[in-house]
């Protein structure tokens, strides 16, 4: 496993523990990053820190502080930080089981895997894993990341286990504050079924590998077009926003279009057979 561990401790269940490491699920290597360049001399430029009375201070120098007032700060150092332990850090401990439909998307963050660390911890693991599987519920633990302690939600997939860090409630902004200042309107029954029926003809199965970062491919391209002392900007058009009066004549056009001007992706067929809900996770053969 060539990844480091974002975590490792133990993983518990009432009385039950084993050792297990927690690897983040997703990976931002092929991402397209910049550099800043001084373009007068080509230069890669470096961030020097500064204090604004003293000038440049070099960063092995720097501590941490907490701003408690405007320019006033509690100075904390890495030891005490380091000495700041409670149970989470070092065991995600279990707390309760629940529905995966009672959790909000909206506190769904990021993917990690979580798996034994050591081979005396596989039989361990796996009761825990299977009873949870055998369950049907989402297990809710807490650990230490990046310090801040964050809710966590297991569920089993596989041979293993993934994990999700959620959000937690003060993060989650309301959508109330946003939704309440939409216009109440009802919009004409024909027009909602005739869009009912376009999301009928656009309906598919969901193919992750099908859907790629077209804005990154583009980046890739300009770089590559300016490599070789070409212009490649192009830029798409703006869309037309649809005027009231002429809705009904642009959904019945994209109903006989299927919808396909604006699909990038044909999707499958619609299964006739009923859908697995989501975050469902097959079975070990």
């Amino acid at each position: 496993m060539a990844a480091r561990p974002t975590w490792h401790g133990h993983l518990r269940l009432s009385l039950v523990t084993c050792p297990v490491a927690l690897y983040t699920a997703v990976s931002r290597t092929s991402d397209v990053s910049f550099n800043l360049i001084n373009p007068k001399t080509n230069n890669r430029i470096r961030m020097i820190a500064t204090d604004p009375d003293s000038g440049p201070i070099e960063r092995s120098k720097l501590v941490k502080g907490y701003q408690y007032e405007k320019d006033r700060y509690v100075i904390v150092s890495d030891d005490e930080l380091q000495a700041v332990k409670i149970e989470s850090n070092r065991i995600l401990d279990i707390e309760r089981f629940v529905d995966v439909e009672d959790i909000d998307r909206l506190y769904w963050n990021d993917p990690y895997y979580l798996v034994p660390d050591g081979k005396m911890a596989a039989e361990a693991y796996a009761v825990i894993r299977d009873a949870m599987e055998k369950s049907g519920r989402i297990a809710l633990g807490r650990v230490v990341l990046h310090q801040r302690e964050r809710l966590m939600a297991l569920e089993p997939r596989e041979d293993g286990i993934v994990a999700y860090s959620l959000r937690s409630h003060d993060e989650v902004r309301q959508p109330k504050d946003y939704f309440d200042a939409i216009p109440d309107v009802t919009p004409d029954k024909g027009m909602t079924d005739i869009a009912g029926k376009i999301i009928e003809q656009m309906s598919g199965d969901f193919e992750p590998k099908d859907f790629r970062d077209r804005y990154e491919d583009a980046l890739k391209d300009l770089i590559q077009a300016k490599l070789k002392g070409k212009k490649a900007l192009v830029k798409a058009e703006e869309p037309e926003d649809t005027d009231v009066k002429d809705l009904m004549a642009m959904l019945k056009k994209s109903l006989g279009q299927g919808g396909a001007d604006r699909r990038k992706v044909a999707p499958k067929a619609a299964a006739a057979k009923k859908r697995a809900p989501a975050r469902k996770t097959a079975r070990r053969a």
